[in-house]
């Protein structure tokens, strides 16, 4: 033992005046007021007991000034306990009994929360019990050794050693004398002599189980409280004196002989530590062992602490004659035989890791930490400062077996500076394995990891580093900065393997076909993803696949949006299905320099599906396509330009060969080719446009499938006449029908289209005729036969008056008489009948006027003689009363009935002519009904001559103004 280090982690404390800190420049002294001789001391609850021979009981402050004392004994106190939980004191003293027939030893229990007066200058705790220690079961002897185990409170458990070997038991609630009394025995002496006495008691408690250690001069037993009857066990047959016992924090026992110090367990000797001297004090302070050791030779006493775990001496000084050692307050406090008093207390962390520092003992200092359990901060600190020791002496392995061990409590990028020299890489690829094993690696460290295993050209460590986890578990680092990194050294593999691992799709695509092209891999990867995440990804790269696999690309894209592949899925609802898939809008601008593949794309899906959402974008886009001029093909243009490109280059050889007509001849013809190539191809796109128009609006369709304002922009943009024509037609704009034949000076079109418009019997609009006559009118060259054949529908429609069509054809100067000759002949004709007719009618129509006026007149002047014999209801005789009307109708007046003033026979006819006369008013009133018959007749003032003749129009009623 005399080779382990000696240091000063403890040092002498000032004890006087509270106990401050720093280093006393006089010892403290016990208390002048205490007189006797201290036999025995006690600390606990932030005060220390002292007992003296003649009685007294001290309580001493912080400050070792005493609180109070109290007479506890009339003699000596022999021993004494504070205990613990409870501000309560245990003492065993002599009270001088005048009587022999009873021992004076009494065992006493003072309440310190109770203090009684005992005059006027002193003050005594309360005395709870007092107990005599020896009966006649339990005979006198010397008392050696005392101990309190504190139980379930008021419990205590007191021990009190013999000389003789006895060990007497005292247990229960000793305030109500509610006491349970039995003693122990320890092993007789070998020759049968009087047993050794006990030098020291110990407890230890595990859970339930309570065990009492027992030592003498020549044994130490073990003894089993928890069973009954206890049992003993002896764990060793060597022992110690008085004062050489104590208990460690594990509750095990130490002992202390000349040759060592022992500790036991339950099960026998443990650890021995070989520490030559006579062990005066034995004691256990904070996770350090005391031994005051008494040199044989001078006889002076030397206080040694020992820190067991890390092999050192914590302190070593000289000290007097101790009598007694107490720790409280955090410190060890010695009493002399003088009454001298040494307080002795361990220095702060920091400055015995200084004192290590200055001597460069970082093992030390760390061993220290650890076994002090500092929080990992302050350990971390050490490691830090003995890697830096380290790392300055050039032992870079060394030191960074320090730094990895700080990870997550010094920053990484300490250590990382130090260790950026392309010599040290290695050393700082395991700190940043080591980074990212704990999983407090950043982006940076990961890139800076990565970059080494690249610099170093280590394969191996980079698939250990990406592919070690086969598959199980999270990734510990950045998934984007390995990629990057990866990608940039050129480990292709291993950026698609992290890409993969980590269901990034868009970065794993990236490398496929930006950086390897292999674009069929990349479409198979694209197939085996869910449709969403094949979607997403489509739409990210989408333009990259169709300009090099375009046709696959469509396949893929027709997969996902129809979902051909996965027909089970079609359940209930077209609709509601096809919601959940993605809609081929949302792949159009892959196909920005390919527009020939998105017209494939979204013809074979308006194929598949019928009633996708989108029906109405998609046909608007695939208008756009088939109506377009200037639709480009990325093959044909690049076909163009590589052949142009050869022209120009060969151009100036073959003309210096002589060949450069022959060059010429053949570049016209293969720009021939292409020009009609191209026109086939507008030709053929024209052709599905208007298929499309028409069969997305069909007769049975209320709105089109498409926007027709758009259809017919795109239709007038192009000079697409056909899909203009289907159009206006659909939409009823006939006028716009006749202006495109009318642009395209199409007379037989024009013909044929007002023969087919202008049908008034099929819907048609038969002013279309008229529009036409206007337009020949105005031609300024000959169509004689055009207006002929107009001429004969606009007769038989009978749309336009003659002098309209001699005044409209007569702006014409190319046409003749003769064109209309035929047609005025037989108007004329017609017109002479219909005069003839109304001449007829008139004739008639006076007559019966006249008639009227006379009847009328003789009806005002004439009397009127009734000659009716019989009654025009029964046809029998008339008489009295009888009833004659106007009308020469004569009733019996019982054969009218209630109706007396009409005559039955005359009533119908008169009731259906003010009938007609009552609609007559109100049609008048009906401007709506007036102006749509006048619309809808080929001859409106007949309409308006009806009116006139009915005598609506004339007869108007002006309002009242004012009331008037």
């Amino acid at each position: 033992m005399y080779q382990w280090r000696k240091f000063e982690f403890f040092e002498e404390k000032a004890a006087g005046r509270g106990g401050g800190g720093g280093s006393s420049s006089s010892a403290a002294a016990v208390p002048a007021e205490i007189a006797g001789r201290v036999t025995c001391c006690s600390g606990g609850r932030g005060r220390v007991a002292v007992g003296c021979d003649d009685g007294t009981v001290g309580l001493l402050d912080r400050g070792f000034r005493l609180s109070y004392g109290f007479q506890a004994h009339a003699s000596s106190v022999l021993f004494l306990q504070q205990l613990k939980q409870k501000n309560v004191l245990v003492t065993v003293g002599d009270d001088d009994q005048s009587s022999s027939q009873s021992s004076a030893i009494c065992l006493k229990v003072f309440d310190l929360d109770k203090v009684q007066e005992e005059g006027s200058s002193t003050t005594a705790p309360f005395c709870v019990q007092i107990l005599r220690v020896f009966t006649d079961q339990f005979p006198q002897a010397k008392i050696t050794s005392f101990m309190v185990l504190e139980e379930a409170p008021p419990i205590l458990l007191i021990t009190i050693g013999l000389d003789n070997g006895f060990i007497y038991c005292i247990k229960g609630d000793i305030a109500r004398e509610r006491i349970t009394r039995f003693k122990l025995q320890v092993e007789a002496a070998p020759d049968g002599s009087a047993s050794f006495p006990i030098t020291g008691i110990g407890f230890r408690v595990e859970g339930q189980a309570h065990q009492l250690f027992a030592v003498t001069p020549s044994s130490v037993s073990l003894f089993s409280l928890h069973v009954q009857p206890p049992r003993r066990q002896t764990l060793d047959q060597i022992g110690c004196q008085t004062n050489a016992v104590a208990m460690s924090d594990r509750m095990d026992l130490i002992i202390g002989r000349p040759e060592a110090v022992y500790f036991y367990e339950v099960d026998g000797r443990g650890p021995c530590w070989a520490f030559d001297g006579e062990k005066k004090f034995v004691g256990w302070f904070r996770g350090y062992l005391l031994c005051i050791i008494e040199d044989q030779r001078t006889h002076k006493g030397t206080l040694n602490i020992y820190d067991l775990k890390n092999r050192l001496i914590a302190h070593s000084m000289p000290v007097g004659d101790v009598s007694h050692l107490v720790c409280e307050w955090g410190y060890i406090i010695l009493i002399m035989a003088d009454k001298k008093i040494l307080c002795i207390g361990e220095k702060d962390m920091e400055s015995k890791l200084d004192m290590l520092f200055k001597k460069n003992l970082y093992t030390v200092a760390i061993n220290l930490v650890q076994s002090q359990q500092a929080d990992p901060a302050s350990t971390a600190e050490v490691l830090r400062k003995y890697g830096d020791h380290l790392y300055g002496k050039q032992e870079y392995d060394e030191a960074m077996s320090q730094y990895i061990h700080t990870i997550g409590h010094l920053e990484p990028s300490y250590v990382i500076q130090k260790f950026l020299d392309a010599k040290r890489i290695y050393n700082l690829t395991n700190y940043l394995e080591k980074l990212h094993d704990r999983g407090l690696a950043s982006k940076d460290h990961t890139t800076l990891l990565l970059n080494c295993y690249t610099k170093l050209k280590d394969v191996e460590k980079l698939n250990d580093f990406i592919k070690d986890e086969d598959g199980i578990g999270e990734i510990k680092f950045d998934v984007e900065t390995a990629i990057r990194v990866c990608r940039a050294a050129g480990y292709h593999e291993h950026a698609m393997f992290v890409a993969k691992k980590a269901g990034r799709h868009e970065l794993y695509l990236k490398i496929l076909l930006e950086d390897l092209g292999r674009y069929d891999e990349a479409l198979q990867y694209i197939s085996s993803l869910e449709a969403n995440q094949a979607g997403l990804t489509v739409k990210e790269y989408g333009k990259i696949l169709v300009e090099h696999r375009p046709a696959e690309t469509v396949e893929i894209l027709l997969r996902l949006c129809t979902d051909v592949g996965d027909p089970t899925t079609r359940r209930g609802s077209n609709s509601m299905h096809l919601l959940m898939i993605p809609s081929p809008m949302d792949f159009v601008n892959i196909f920005v320099h390919s527009p020939q593949y998105l017209m494939e794309f979204l013809e074979n899906y308006i194929k598949a599906v019928k009633d996708s959402p989108a029906q109405t974008e998609i046909h608007n886009t695939l208008l756009e396509l088939y109506i377009s001029n200037d639709l480009s093909f990325p093959s044909i243009s690049q076909e163009n330009g590589f052949e142009n490109h050869n022209i120009k280059e060969t151009e100036g050889k073959e003309t210096a060969n002589g060949y450069g007509y022959e060059s010429g001849t053949k570049e016209k013809a293969n720009v021939g080719k292409e020009d009609t190539k191209l026109s086939k191809n507008i030709v053929d796109r024209r052709r599905k446009g208007l298929a499309l128009l028409k069969s997305a609006w069909t007769s049975e369709m209320e709105d089109p499938l498409y926007d027709v304002d758009l259809a017919l922009i795109l239709c007038n943009t192009h000079a697409f006449k056909d899909g203009l024509l289907f159009l206006y037609e659909k939409l009823k704009l006939y006028k716009e029908v006749i202006s495109c034949y009318k642009q395209a000076h199409d007379h037989q079109g024009l013909i044929a289209c007002c023969k087919k418009l202008g049908d008034s019997s099929q819907g048609g609009d038969p002013s279309l005729w008229g529009d036409l006559l206007k337009y020949f009118g105005e031609l300024g060259e000959d169509c004689s036969t055009e207006v002929k054949e107009v001429l004969t529908y606009i007769e038989k429609e009978d749309v336009v008056p003659p002098i309209v069509v001699l005044q409209t054809l007569s702006k014409n100067p190319c046409l003749t008489l003769s064109v209309v000759k035929d047609y005025i002949a037989r108007k004329l004709e017609q017109e002479s009948k219909l005069i003839e007719e109304d001449r007829k009618s008139i004739d008639k129509y006076q007559e019966e006027t006249e008639l009227m006026k006379r009847e009328i007149e003789d009806l005002k002047t004439n009397a009127k003689v009734f000659q009716l014999s019989k009654c025009t209801a029964c046809t029998f005789t008339l008489d009295l009363p009888a009833v004659h009307f106007m009308c020469m109708h004569s009733f019996h007046l019982r054969c009218l009935g209630d109706n007396e003033k009409e005559c039955p026979e005359c009533a119908p006819e008169y009731r259906s002519v003010m009938e007609a006369k009552q609609k007559l008013e109100q049609n008048a009133r009906d401007h709506d009904l007036f102006f749509r018959q006048l619309r809808g007749s080929k001859d409106g003032f007949s309409v308006i001559a009806d009116y006139f003749s009915k005598g609506i129009v004339s007869k108007t009623t002006v309002p009242p103004e004012n009331g008037r």
